[in-house]
């Protein structure tokens, strides 16, 4: 069993970490938010296990199976793999602008490929080229883990010729 994790972020440099965390994360939009009254912006996302993954098994770049399967370390049919639920949720926010997709969509996943930060705002960029900005007062991040991590055989690709290859929805589980 894996311990979980929970961070707080408050510039930038923090946020680096946040979004190293983060990667590969899949992001139901029926589990994202704008508390607008509480200038709250939360989200739960799929957290895909890097810290748990086999050893030297690369973040970043991983190497797609014949047929489109992920590789993965235990052909003998137990997962090698591990996801966990993780709230991140977004203190002193002012606006919420979004990029290539919409809100209402709730039975939407996106792929969470990194987050980019500056001081007064906050950036996570999706495969498929969408992206939320949070525009904050200040940053003022948390992030932490919910429950037990499940297995998976998916590991998230990315290949060269594309920013992100999106892992197989559904196969989770």
């Amino acid at each position: 069993m894996s311990s979980s994790i929970k961070l707080r972020a408050q510039d930038p440099l923090d946020m680096e970490v946040i979004a190293a965390w983060l990667q590969d994360a899949l992001v139901p939009l029926a589990d994202v938010a704008y508390l607008k009254r509480e200038k709250r912006f939360v989200l739960v996302a799929n957290r895909f296990m890097w810290e748990s993954a086999p050893p030297g098994t690369p973040p970043n770049l991983q190497e797609a199976a014949p047929g489109g399967d992920a590789r993965f370390e235990d052909e003998a049919g137990e997962p090698a793999f591990q996801r966990v639920n993780c709230g991140v949720c977004f203190d002193r926010v002012r606006a919420v602008r979004t990029r290539g997709l919409d809100l209402n969509s709730k039975d939407h996943i996106l792929n969470l490929l990194t987050i980019e930060a500056a001081p007064n705002a906050v950036t996570l960029l999706f495969s498929g080229d969408a992206a939320i900005r949070l525009e904050v007062a200040a940053i003022s991040c948390h992030l932490e883990d919910l429950g037990e991590p499940w297995p998976t055989r998916w590991q998230p690709a990315h290949g060269e010729a594309e920013p992100a290859k999106r892992e197989k929805a559904g196969h989770d589980g």
